[in-house]
């Protein structure tokens, strides 16, 4: 009976754990209190610097954000980031953002609202692309950092006074869109209390964004990489009609169309890239296309190709043995080499066309900038 029970209480545990692991993660990643002193880290920035908590020893006030380039909310508070950085820098206030973010634990499809992920090297390019003025730092290889500040979201705000003492953690303003205004600056009226040595009215608050990619949580993304495999790759046959009206795109999505071929180098090399991209904006307003300029009678071929790149999107292949015909109905403006690839909205609006190899960063910045996906919920 002792067995039995013993047994049913772990079955019972390991169930609870599946349904609601972020119990879990919750438990291990207890966010620091208010009151407890700052810990002590040592983390590369994207200006090629490494930093620690001596490297601020001058100011006398010390803000840490927890963010990161992915997260749409992240995104949304970067200019007042920015700008939280740029008030107070001259009266002794030193601001630093350190993303937490394991970028092994982002799945494809949790980058719907921007253009770059989490590593390093895109840090740095984030960081340069907004001309950050506050130092930008990586813990996403051990996490040791963010694991003993324990942020909740990003972003999410720690604030210590001149000795290292948190004073304030929580939401940086209470507006999440950068369009709308705030109606209490948290973040900001914890600072001027510390400034003119009042306590700090309101030490903590809620904090809302996307949750912080815990290196135990690369699972995800994993298991989402196998479902992908799953999914069935089939090639269909279109005319010179079908492909004027794919162009038309009477669809209520922004509309990616890539023209390719098997014997062409660069086409299959880039074609990767394109599944990437669709299962980066697939969840928004947005449809990849692809269509074959083979030979109508390589129809196995094609498919073979497709399946083997995983390309579980509408894709054709030209049923007539005329390139030419192709050409005229895909752009008239299109000069004839592959690959080429069109953007274009509904109605029929193109806002992109390339013939050649794209740009796949400069694709992916289009792609979310453009009216209809857009970087914020």
């Amino acid at each position: 009976m002792k067995y039995l029970l013993t047994t049913c209480i772990a079955v019972a545990m390991f169930t609870s754990l599946l349904l609601h692991p972020q119990r879990c993660f919750a438990e291990e990643h207890k966010t620091l209190e208010i009151g407890a002193k700052a810990p002590d880290f040592n983390l590369p920035g994207t200006d090629g610097k490494t930093y620690s908590l001596a490297s601020f020893k001058s100011a006398g006030i010390l803000a840490i954000v927890f963010t990161c380039n992915h997260c749409p909310t992240a995104q949304a508070y970067e200019d007042r980031i920015k700008q939280l950085s740029k008030d107070y820098s001259s009266k002794g206030v030193a601001l630093i953002a350190i993303s937490p973010n394991d970028p092994r634990s982002v799945s494809l499809d949790e980058l719907g609202y921007t253009d770059m992920s989490d590593s390093f090297e895109e840090m740095k390019l984030r960081a340069a692309e907004k001309q950050y003025n506050f130092p930008y730092l990586y813990d996403g290889e051990t996490q040791a950092t963010s694991r003993a500040y324990g942020p909740i979201a990003t972003p999410h705000i720690f604030v210590f006074d001149e000795t290292r003492t948190l004073k304030y953690h929580g939401r940086i303003d209470d507006v999440e869109k950068p369009t709308k205004t705030p109606n209490t600056l948290d973040a900001r009226n914890a600072i001027e209390a510390l400034l003119a040595g009042r306590q700090v009215p309101v030490p903590q608050t809620k904090v809302f964004g996307c949750s912080v990619k815990w290196a135990e949580k690369n699972g995800w993304a994993v298991r989402a990489a196998a479902e992908w495999a799953k999914e069935p790759v089939t090639v269909d046959m279109i005319d010179e009609q079908g492909i004027k009206d794919l162009v038309k795109n009477n669809s209520d999505k922004l509309r990616l169309i890539n023209v390719w071929a098997t014997w062409c180098g660069p086409c299959v090399t880039e074609y990767p890239d394109f599944i990437t991209i669709n299962r980066m904006y697939r969840g928004r307003d947005f449809e990849f296309v692809s269509i074959s300029a083979d030979d109508p009678a390589n129809k196995e071929k094609v498919l073979k190709f497709l399946q083997s790149k995983q390309s579980s999107v509408k894709n054709y292949l030209f049923s007539v043995d005329d390139k030419y015909k192709l050409i005229e109905a895909i752009d008239p403006k299109w000069q004839g080499a592959l690959p080429y690839t069109l953007l274009v909205e509904p109605g029929g609006k193109i806002v992109y066309a390339q013939q050649g190899r794209i740009d796949v960063p400069a694709m992916k910045k289009t792609i979310v900038e453009n009216r209809l996906i857009g970087r914020y919920y």
